[in-house]
């Protein structure tokens, strides 16, 4: 929390990332999986919409959606919905990135396997503008 008393900012990074991991896990990808593969996920821009206020003590719910994805899987942005409780939209955190093969340090593609998980993942439609 911040000195507010809310969410501070980086912890709804925090959420985000955690829900790209555990999206990663359900797919079969772990960080053992990708220790074996010698690939893992970067990222080049995070970008953080605060709609609502979360407090302290308050439940929520994050989401992702695809905004983008190249043909090959090496590039993508996904959008992180997080819900207050009430199902109010309190924050989106917009991400682009890509996959790093770890041992030369650049990037590559991925397997077809994790290309056709993201390439399957609900797709995200920016809301209409207001006014």
């Amino acid at each position: 929390m911040d000195p507010n008393g809310h969410m501070r900012h980086s912890a709804y990074a925090d959420f985000a990332a955690d829900q790209r991991v555990v999206l990663l896990s359900q797919w079969g990808f772990d960080i053992k999986r990708f220790g074996e593969l010698r690939i893992g996920p970067i990222l080049f821009r995070e970008e953080t919409k605060f709609l609502k206020e979360v407090h302290i003590g308050e439940e929520i719910r994050v989401d992702s959606q695809l905004a983008a994805v190249n043909e090959d899987g090496s590039r993508w942005s996904i959008v992180h919905r997080i819900f207050k409780a009430d199902g109010r939209l309190a924050a989106t955190v917009a991400v682009d990135g890509a996959w790093l093969d770890l041992d030369r340090r650049k990037l590559t593609v991925p397997p077809a396997e994790l290309a056709a998980a993201f390439a399957s993942m609900p797709r995200y439609e920016a809301p209409a503008p207001k006014g």
